[in-house]
């Protein structure tokens, strides 16, 4: 590895050390729901990577597509299988939070619904890529099934907004009254900024590997099509 490489694990390290400090130590006890109201400083932080992850996704898909180069392909792949990730940890931080204030482990409120909906969706949109044969076949595939389903994510935003759900009203943004604790919105950023330096490593990281996988696929092919004669010289 080169010296440059150490760089996003070592900012990705210092980060989550400096989260895991405000939120233990610096962002104050919320009045009403108590220590519980921490796990907001994750919940929150891993909706924003998995939402950031399948725009990716989207992008990346819409790039495939266009030019039809297995790298894009490759980019998208990587992206969908980080942000299933933190898919999943919002789907269970957001429970753990749930059944202290509000006493249910789930509603099936619109947030809730939909989430589960995205996480569904992407599921299905890795399985796709496991299960269907023919690289340029599951490339395809997978790109429009990678951007039809990014149209969930607005809708996961905005469903607060637009219907009457069991999640608070907006905390930035929300109109007269919303705002928070300036050490809880400082503590919140810092979270945001940690776990997106955490997605950046985990995309690059899975990319790679994905690339070297199709060279490796390549040289294979390479050395079955050669003639016998010189793969006999080779060796």
């Amino acid at each position: 590895m080169k010296s440059r490489d150490y760089i996003l694990p070592a900012l990705v390290f210092v980060g989550m050390l400096v989260a895991l400090y405000m939120i233990g130590f610096y962002a104050p006890i919320e009045r009403e729901q108590g220590i519980v109201q921490k796990i907001f400083y994750f919940h929150v932080p891993c909706a924003w990577v998995s939402f950031m992850a399948f725009l990716v996704v989207f992008v990346f898909s819409i790039r495939y597509l266009i030019s039809r180069d297995k790298r894009w392909d490759n980019r998208a792949a990587a992206a969908a299988e980080v942000g299933v990730l933190f898919c999943t940890l919002v789907l269970i931080t957001g429970p753990i939070w749930a059944k202290p204030v509000w006493g249910i482990w789930w509603t099936w409120d619109a947030r809730l619904t939909l989430t589960l909906v995205l996480w569904l969706i992407y599921v299905a949109y890795l399985l796709l890529r496991h299960y269907v044969t023919g690289d340029e076949k599951r490339a395809t595939l997978s790109a429009i099934l990678g951007i039809v389903g990014f149209i969930d994510v607005p809708l996961v935003y905005f469903a607060i907004r637009w219907w009457r759900t069991q999640h608070p009203q907006p905390v930035f943004g929300g109109g007269a009254g919303s705002g928070m604790d300036p050490r809880m919105a400082a503590t919140l950023w810092v979270s945001l900024a940690a776990f997106t330096l955490m997605f950046a490593y985990f995309f690059r990281v899975r990319s790679r590997q994905l690339d070297l996988e199709d060279e490796i696929q390549q040289a294979h092919q390479l050395a079955d099509e050669a003639p016998v004669s010189r793969r006999g010289d080779l060796r």
